[in-house]
C-alpha cells in the first residue's frame, strides 16, 4: 500500500470531528486535523447576538448547549472524555413535559419508569469542546494544522490515496479525507456532492434564563402555533437554556425587545410553568434549515455530521446524529484496518453510508412531520394530535419504546454507543 502522511485527514475540529479523531487515535491510527478557525476564547460572542442586556446577573453559560442522549454519553465515556466533561459542568435531566398550546394534549417522560438514572444531559458546547481538546492533546499520532484551509484535493494517479493541498503551501497524502466542517462544508462543495436544502422560514432564539421556580431537572417544551419553545435545565436549579423555534417575523420582533418585555413573552409562552422569568442573558438567533446530501461517501472521501445532514432542533437530535456518524465511521475504519483492508476504499465507506443514511433521513423526516403537525391550524389536525399525545401518554409500553429510542438505548448503534458497553 502507498506510503501516506496519515491514515485519516479530518477537516474540522468541532465536536463531531474531534470525536471521530479520538476514536481513530485510540485505535492507533495516524490522524491529521485541519481547522480553518484560529483559537478563540470560550466566551467569544455568537453571530447575530443581541448585546443590549449588560445588566444580566445570570452566571455565565455558553448559549450553545446540547441535549445529549445516553448513546452520546456512552460514546464520550468510551473515549475517556465523559469524565472530563463532568469535571467541568453537566446538567442531567430526568423528566420531560411536552404539551400542545392549542389543546389539552400532553405527554410526560420519566427516567424512573425505565429504571434509568436520567433521560439525558444538557451540556454546553464549550464544555464538550474543552474535554475533547484535552483528550486529543495526549496523542502523539495526531498532527493539527490551525488555522489552515483545504484549497484542493485529488486522487493520486493510482487512486491509492488522496492528495490534499492546503492554503499554507503544505501538501499531504491520506488514505481517507473526512469533512466534519458543519453545514457549510467546503469539502462537500469541492467534491461536487449535491444536497437538498429546505429553509423553514424560522429562527431559533437561544438564551439563558433565571426562573422563579426550580426546573426540577426537567425539560419543558410547549408546542405553539408559531413553533416550539423549550426550557432545558442547567446546573443551577433555577437556571435554564431556552430554545425558541419561531417563524422569522415574530422572531425578529422578539430579538428587538428589551429585557423586561422579552421575559414577559417567555413567561406567557410557557404558561408560567416555572413562574416568572426573573432574568435573561444575551440572546442569539439562527436560521433553521434542513439539508441532506445525496451521497455520504466517494472513493477516499466521507462526510459526517452537519456536512452530511442538518435537521430541525425539535428534539435536540442534531449533534447526537453527528456523534453516531463519528462512532459508526470509526468502527467501519478500525474494523477494515484490523482485517488489513483499505480503509478509504469505496466498498468500505459504503458500509458507513448504508449504516447511517437511512436513520438520519428518517429522523429528519420525523422532525419535519412534527413541525407540520403542530404548526397547522386545522381543527381536525389539532384534535388528532391532542388525542394522539394523550393516548401515547396513557399507553405505557408504547411510550417506553419511544423513550428508549429517543435516549439512544435501542436501535442499530455502533458498539461504543451501546448502553453498558
Amino acid at each position: 500500500m502507498q506510503s501516506t502522511d496519515c491514515d485519516v485527514l479530518i477537516v474540522g475540529s468541532g465536536v463531531v470531528g474531534a470525536t471521530l479523531a479520538c476514536a481513530l487515535l485510540q485505535g492507533g491510527m495516524r490522524v491529521v486535523i485541519i481547522e480553518a478557525k484560529p483559537h478563540t476564547p470560550p466566551s467569544a460572542p455568537l453571530p447575530g447576538i443581541n448585546d443590549n442586556l449588560s445588566n444580566s446577573q445570570i452566571p455565565q453559560y455558553d448559549l450553545r448547549t446540547f441535549a445529549l442522549t445516553r448513546a452520546s454519553q456512552q460514546i464520550f465515556a468510551h473515549l475517556r472524555v465523559w469524565e472530563k466533561i463532568t469535571a467541568q459542568r453537566v446538567s442531567p435531566f430526568r423528566e420531560m413535559h411536552v404539551w400542545d398550546a392549542s389543546g389539552a394534549g400532553e405527554i410526560h417522560f420519566d427516567s424512573a419508569t425505565l429504571n434509568e438514572p436520567t433521560l439525558g444531559y444538557i451540556v454546553e458546547q464549550s464544555v464538550i469542546q474543552a474535554a475533547l481538546t484535552s483528550e486529543l492533546a495526549d496523542f502523539e499520532n495526531l498532527t493539527t494544522y490551525r488555522p489552515a484551509k483545504v484549497q484542493s484535493f485529488n486522487l493520486t494517479a493510482d487512486e491509492a490515496a488522496m492528495q490534499v493541498h492546503l492554503d499554507n503551501g503544505a501538501s499531504l497524502t491520506t488514505r481517507l479525507l473526512v469533512s466534519a466542517e458543519g453545514a457549510n462544508s467546503s469539502i462537500r462543495t469541492k467534491a461536487g456532492i449535491p444536497y437538498q436544502l429546505r429553509d423553514h422560514g424560522q429562527q431559533a432564539i437561544v438564551a439563558t434564563v433565571q426562573t422563579e421556580r426550580s426546573h426540577q431537572e426537567t425539560a419543558w417544551q410547549r408546542f405553539l402555533p408559531t413553533g416550539p419553545l423549550a426550557f432545558l435545565p442547567l446546573s443551577g436549579s433555577h437556571t435554564s437554556s431556552i430554545v425558541w423555534s419561531i417563524d422569522t417575523p415574530p422572531a425578529q420582533r422578539l430579538m428587538a425587545l428589551d429585557q423586561e418585555a422579552f421575559q414577559n413573552e417567555l413567561e406567557n409562552a410557557l404558561e408560567f410553568k416555572l413562574g416568572t422569568v426573573k432574568d435573561t442573558s444575551q440572546r442569539a438567533a439562527f436560521p433553521l434549515q434542513s439539508r441532506h446530501v445525496l451521497n455520504y461517501v466517494q472513493p477516499r472521501l466521507a462526510l459526517v455530521g452537519d456536512a452530511a445532514h442538518s435537521i430541525l432542533p425539535l428534539a435536540g437530535q442534531g449533534l447526537n446524529l453527528g456523534l453516531l456518524d463519528a462512532a459508526a465511521l470509526s468502527e467501519v475504519i478500525l474494523n477494515a484496518q484490523a482485517k488489513s483492508r483499505d480503509v478509504g476504499s469505496y466498498q468500505q465507506l459504503r458500509r458507513y453510508e448504508r449504516w447511517r443514511k437511512g436513520d438520519n433521513l428518517a429522523m429528519m423526516k420525523l422532525m419535519e412531520g412534527f413541525k407540520h403537525l403542530f404548526s397547522t391550524s386545522s381543527s381536525l389536525f389539532t384534535l388528532a394530535r391532542n388525542v394522539g399525545l394523550n393516548l401515547t401518554n396513557a399507553t405505557t409500553p408504547i411510550k417506553q419504546i419511544l423513550t428508549q429510542y429517543a435516549m439512544g438505548l435501542k436501535g442499530d448503534l455502533p458498539q461504543i454507543a451501546q448502553h453498558g458497553k
